[in-house]
């Protein structure tokens, strides 16, 4: 068992199930083998029939529930450790995926479990690794030309590395217009910081572009003549270093750690696959030279599994300590 279920993360579940299994296939054979008559025999297995049914049927719904619903997700496979998820306005990293429960790390580093039930009932929204669109919102008066400020939030997205960014108007207010500024972001890990940094170069792009990104309503409730509302520049080291400052690898580290297992689990099964077909040729080679250079290959490859699988134990036990 311990070398079936070396180097994947679920190994504690599959020896619970198991051993569950064996106990009560032991259990009913001790039955069975006692000298009793066929009547009694018959009489206490369907007794246990009833135990078991009365068991399943007095658990709760939800342990139930929240099991299909974990396994379906694994079968389904649209979410893995390391994705970004939203679920009814949580926003987060997945680090474990388990029978009953999927944990997820927060833009607050902290730790949220969600029950598998709440995954299959609700709408989940699981960011691209190829990529996703990220957006700002900002109202500006009527009195500046709706050109010079597409142009200027334009300039933002560009600014903030984004690609194809455009801009949409979202509503006409009673003293304001709202623009939205999208732009792709090809490197999602980034996401957190990318957001902010869109919000700082639409900061600093309208007001370049002189365009005041105070209030209307508040110019029209209080007199400042022409006072315009920009602050001047201030360019310093400290403003640098927040600039390129990347908080998603302290942010998200337990997922991180949760996606660099994710990723050795594939290439395990890419080797275990490769192993499979290196002793495929074995067997249909005849020529003692090429199966000697087969079994050097086999001998390579499995202990680079071995390597990868401890490797993979040893990342997971130290994921479960944090």
């Amino acid at each position: 068992m311990e070398r079936q279920t070396k180097g994947h993360t679920d190994k504690g579940l599959i020896r619970s199930i198991v051993l569950f299994t064996i106990v009560l296939i032991g259990f009913i054979s001790v039955i069975l083998a006692l000298p009793m008559s066929p009547d009694q025999k018959s009489s206490i297995t369907s007794l246990i029939g009833i135990v078991l049914s009365a068991v399943l049927g007095l658990s709760s719904t939800t342990f139930i529930g929240n099991a299909l619903a974990g396994i379906a997700l694994k079968l389904r496979r649209n979410i893995k450790p390391g994705d970004f998820i939203t679920v009814d306005d949580i926003f987060g990293r997945v680090t474990e995926q388990g029978l009953f429960h999927t944990e997820i790390q927060t833009v607050d580093r902290d730790l949220t479990t969600l029950p598998n039930m709440t995954l299959a009932t609700n709408a989940v929204k699981v960011t691209r690794s190829s990529g996703t669109f990220i957006s700002v919102e900002c109202s500006l008066g009527y009195d500046v030309n709706r050109l010079l400020i597409e142009e200027a939030l334009l300039k933002a997205a560009n600014d903030a590395g984004l690609e194809d960014p455009f801009v949409h108007i979202i509503s006409l207010g009673d003293f304001s217009i709202v623009y939205r500024i999208q732009g792709l972001l090809r490197e999602v890990k980034s996401i957190v910081s990318a957001r902010s940094k869109l919000t700082a170069m639409v900061i600093d792009s309208l007001h370049d572009a002189k365009i005041e990104i105070v209030s209307p309503t508040f110019m029209n409730q209080k007199q400042v003549g022409d006072t315009i509302f920009i602050p001047k520049k201030l360019r310093t080291k400290a403003t640098t270093d927040i600039e390129e400052n990347t908080p998603e690898m302290v942010i998200f580290d337990k997922a991180e750690e949760a996606e660099g297992i994710e990723k050795r689990k594939e290439l395990l099964a890419e080797i275990e696959e490769k192993i499979k077909v290196e002793k495929k040729q074995l067997k249909q080679t005849a020529d003692p030279e090429a199966k000697t250079k087969i079994v050097e290959t086999i001998k390579k490859t499995e202990a680079l599994k071995t390597k990868i699988e401890d490797r993979i134990e040893k990342k997971v036990e130290e994921l479960d300590g944090q």
